[in-house]
């Protein structure tokens, strides 16, 4: 179990309206699978996650003037957590 699968919390309004619902969302890494972040997040966190949610967010090509580019794309997991539980993961 590595630690490392999960880069950071993603803080969106809309993640935030999510978590009122018992459900956050995470940047992952590409290798990540569902059931490794969920034992990584139960153990770090102390809570019970009912389910998990994976999005691979593709990498799209974007143009400014002349020269193009690449987005990268990403992984995220929402996991929703047992009803009565949250994280406390806002930045202070």
């Amino acid at each position: 179990m590595n630690k490392f699968l999960i880069k950071n919390p993603i803080i969106t309004e809309k993640a935030m309206l999510g978590a009122d619902l018992g459900k956050y969302s995470f940047l992952v890494d590409q290798k990540a699978s569902a059931n490794e972040v969920k034992k990584i997040i139960e153990s770090q966190y102390n809570v019970k996650i009912v389910k998990t949610n994976v999005i691979n967010v593709k990498s799209k090509t974007r143009r400014l003037g002349n020269s193009i580019g690449t987005k990268p794309g990403y992984k995220k997991i929402i996991v929703t957590l047992k009803k009565g539980q949250k994280l406390d993961i806002l930045p202070q």
